[in-house]
């Protein structure tokens, strides 16, 4: 059984309701999964899980969470190499630059992507809720 963690950060509930899909989404598939905040996650714990899936929504000009999420992901990076993750995350505007950027350092860390990145503009709809789910799967 693939022992599998969801890691987000969440200003508005959209990125959170996402992250719960994802943890939905791999248990289904029939993985152990565990939700935590970006405050609950730091680069101790990555060896502790077969697989990470990282949620953030995009913030200012289209970049992660400065405060909180960029910090704990900039010291996880250097311990992503063949990691199997996935990534998720709302946005307001834009045209997912944030997520194209996000996706691009994580191949240069050496992650592999078990699928498509799930963004949606706003609160996800019943569509992003699924896509998270099947993120969560493709995890497990």
């Amino acid at each position: 059984m693939a022992k599998i963690v969801v890691v987000y950060w969440s200003g508005t509930g959209n990125t959170e309701a996402m992250a719960e899909a994802v943890i939905e989404g791999a248990k289904a598939g029939g993985a152990e999964a565990e939700l935590l905040t970006v405050s609950e996650f730091d680069v101790s714990k990555v060896d502790s899980y077969d697989a990470v899936a990282f949620g953030c929504p995009a913030m200012g000009a289209e970049v992660l969470e400065e405060d909180e999420f960029q910090p704990m992901f900039d010291s996880v990076e250097g311990k992503l190499g063949g990691k199997r993750i996935g990534l998720f995350g709302s946005y307001g505007w834009g045209d997912g630059e944030w997520m194209q950027n996000w996706e691009e350092t994580c191949r240069k860390a050496g992650a592999v992507l078990v699928c498509d990145s799930v963004t949606c503009n706003e609160a996800p709809d019943e569509d992003a809720l699924d896509n998270c789910r099947a993120l969560g799967k493709a995890l497990a």
